[in-house]
C-alpha cells in the first residue's frame, strides 16, 4: 500500500470519527440543558423558599445546606435534595416519633381493633379514640410530607442525569477535537508524502519490511 493512501485513510477515518463524536456531544448538551431547564421550571413553579437564618430553629441551623441555601427560592435539583432530606426529612422525625405512613397504618389497625373489643361505654374508649384520631392526623401529615420528599428527589435525580449528560458532553467534545487533530495532521501527512512511496514495502535483501 502506498503510504499516500495510507495517511488519507486513516486521517478521513479519524476526522469521520470526530464528527460523529461531536454530534454525541452536541445530543448530550441538549438532554443536560433540557433536563437542568425542566427542573428548574417545574421546581419553581412550586413556590418553595428556604426559611431565613434568622427564623431556623437550633436543629435546622446543624444542616450546612440549610444555612448556605438560608432565604433562596428552590430552583435548583442540589436545593431540592437538601428541603427534602434536611428539611423535610428533620421535622418528618418529630411527628409520632419518627414513624413512617405504613407504620402508622399498623397502630391505627391496632388502635381499632381495641375500640372493637371494648364495650361502647367502657371508659377507655374515649382515650384509645383520641389516639386513633392523632395518629389519622398524624399518618395524614406524614404521608403529605414523604410525598412531597419523594417528588423533591425525584427532581434532583433527574438533575443528576442532566449533570452527567453535561460531563459527557464535555468529555466527547474534547476527545472530538483531539481526533479532529490527529485526522488533520494525518491528511496534511499524505500532501507532503511523494505518490510513490510505499508502506511497509518487502525489502527485496529479504530483511523485512521497509517503507519505500
Amino acid at each position: 500500500m502506498k503510504r499516500k493512501t495510507l495517511d488519507i485513510l486513516v486521517g478521513f477515518g479519524l476526522v469521520v470519527l470526530a464528527g460523529l463524536l461531536l454530534v454525541a456531544g452536541i445530543v448530550l448538551t441538549s438532554n443536560a440543558n433540557f433536563a437542568n431547564d425542566y427542573v428548574k421550571d417545574q421546581l419553581g413553579q412550586q413556590q418553595i423558599t428556604f426559611k431565613t437564618a434568622g427564623t431556623m430553629t437550633a436543629e435546622e441551623k446543624e444542616s450546612a445546606c440549610l444555612v448556605r441555601y438560608a432565604g433562596q427560592q428552590l430552583t435548583t435539583g442540589k436545593q431540592a435534595e437538601c428541603y427534602a432530606n434536611e428539611f423535610i426529612g428533620l421535622h418528618l422525625k418529630s411527628i409520632a416519633g419518627g414513624k413512617t405512613y405504613a407504620q402508622l397504618g399498623d397502630v391505627q389497625t391496632d388502635l381499632k381493633a381495641k375500640i372493637a373489643a371494648l364495650p361502647k361505654d367502657d371508659p377507655a374508649v374515649a382515650g384509645l379514640q383520641q389516639q386513633l384520631a392523632d395518629a389519622t392526623t398524624a399518618r395524614e401529615t406524614v404521608f403529605k410530607g414523604e410525598t412531597l420528599r419523594g417528588l423533591l428527589l425525584t427532581s434532583y435525580g433527574f438533575s443528576e442525569f442532566g449533570v452527567k449528560a453535561g460531563q459527557a458532553a464535555v468529555v466527547a467534545y474534547g476527545a472530538a477535537g483531539l481526533l479532529l487533530l490527529l485526522g488533520a495532521a494525518g491528511l496534511i501527512h499524505a500532501a507532503a508524502t511523494p505518490g510513490s512511496k510505499g508502506f511497509a514495502v518487502p525489502d527485496q535483501t529479504g530483511k523485512g519490511l521497509v517503507n519505500a
